[in-house]
């Protein structure tokens, strides 16, 4: 008996070591690595002969003025007032730019009129009006092999957008990440791929922050189609940060293709991607929304809401094209798997006040939170892209 007793006894030292080991030896990635382009990021003006750069400021007398935007640096922008070509003054862009009759061809053609220079930092949103848009999930294959995620999904994205040069609140208990995004918007409600068609279209650079505890204790992972999670994670204050410029191309799918979205962090690379990496373009994400906006099925605070509330893509909506590989958030490590199981084992296992998979979560955002790389007060976010201008996000707390 005695010796069996040793038995178990040196089984279980060594059960419990060879835990300590694998736990003490676990990989603790700090984000998502990512492919880079070899060419460093050029960001310029589209040519006039493939797109129209708009950008919006407040003029004197609180009234929206809209620029043809002709050149910028990284403080200022300069451009035509669509006034001085015959244009009207409207707060909606694709107003402003249809009142115009006669555009300039190219930048010698457009020497010929008076040009204005804009900070940046006074530029108003390139985002649509409205609360309420549509974001995308896992919609670039390696992102969603980060995910582990075999499809696209939609989900409502709640706050309006805020401007170029801009912050985000950062909380002591929240694991706060980055998404860079390409987006669009449209001069009508789109109902039908027809409307899609005929619309104008504006493409601009987006952010999509995301409050990852909100995530990890709502999303289904087997089932990340239902919604469950991103509308709560992906709708905070701040968290739908816009390009300065709206850029309306002659041929969209060949521009939004083209399209060179990065992100950095703090001056480090995290995210390298073109437009025509989707697995839906535009187009495929406007009829996959169309298909979807019948049942109120999307979990937000603790209510269910439609994609769409008038079964359209309301003018004041945008649509996201979700992001690339290269974000902070990472799956469980075996170290959390294994701190994990302790914690359970430790409160009483089956006996325990709480199931396994809720004490799980928590010992995961515990864990991610203690490790401090998420995003921290004093951080910079910076997006960029070769035609849509860029984003710097300052990250403040609370």
């Amino acid at each position: 008996m005695k010796r069996f007793l040793k038995i178990g006894l040196g089984l279980s030292v060594l059960t419990v070591a060879g835990m300590f080991v694998a736990w003490a030896t676990s990989p603790d990635p700090q984000f998502n690595t990512a492919s880079f382009e070899d060419e460093a990021l050029v960001e310029r003006i589209a040519p006039m002969s493939e797109a129209t750069t708009l950008a919006q400021f407040t003029g004197e007398g609180a009234e929206a003025r809209t620029l043809l935007v002709l050149s910028f640096s990284e403080e200022s922008v300069t451009g035509i007032d669509l006034v001085e070509l015959g244009g009207k003054l409207s707060a909606d862009p694709f107003k402003a730019l249809a009142s115009v009759s006669t555009l300039p061809t190219d930048i010698k053609a457009a020497q010929s009129y008076p040009t204005i220079e804009v900070p940046i930092a006074l530029l108003l949103p390139a985002g649509s009006s409205g609360g309420r848009h549509i974001g995308t999930g896992t919609n670039f294959p390696e992102h969603a092999e980060e995910a582990n995620s075999g499809s696209v999904f939609q989900f409502p994205k709640f706050g309006v957008a805020t401007p170029a040069r801009t912050t985000v609140t950062s909380q002591s208990d929240i694991l706060l990440d980055y998404e860079v995004e390409l987006c669009m918007r449209f001069d009508r409600d789109i109902a039908s791929l027809e409307d899609f068609d005929a619309a104008t279209k504006g493409v601009f650079l987006c952010g999509d922050f995301t409050n990852r505890n909100a995530l990890v204790e709502l999303a289904d992972p087997d089932n990340l189609d239902s919604g469950s999670g991103f509308s709560d994670s992906k709708s905070g204050p701040g968290h739908f940060p816009t390009g300065p410029f709206l850029v309306i191309p002659k041929d969209w799918k060949a521009f939004v293709s083209d399209i060179r979205m990065t992100t950095n962090l703090n001056d480090e690379p995290r995210q390298d991607a073109r437009g025509g990496e989707m697995t839906l373009d535009f187009r495929e994400l406007v009829a996959k929304s169309l298909g979807d906006m019948s049942e109120p099925r999307f979990l937000y605070r603790d209510g269910y809401e439609l994609l769409a509330p008038n079964a359209s893509i309301e003018q004041s909506m945008t649509l996201m094209s979700g992001t690339s590989e290269g974000v902070i958030f990472t799956t469980p490590s075996r170290g959390d798997i294994i701190h994990a199981i302790s914690n359970y084992l430790l409160a009483g296992g089956p006996l325990a006040s709480s199931g396994f998979m809720e004490g799980a979560k928590a010992t995961f955002i515990e864990n991610e939170l203690a490790s401090g790389h998420f995003l921290q007060p004093g951080d910079t976010v910076r997006h960029g892209s070769s035609y849509l201008g860029n984003i710097e996000v300052k990250v403040v707390s609370e």
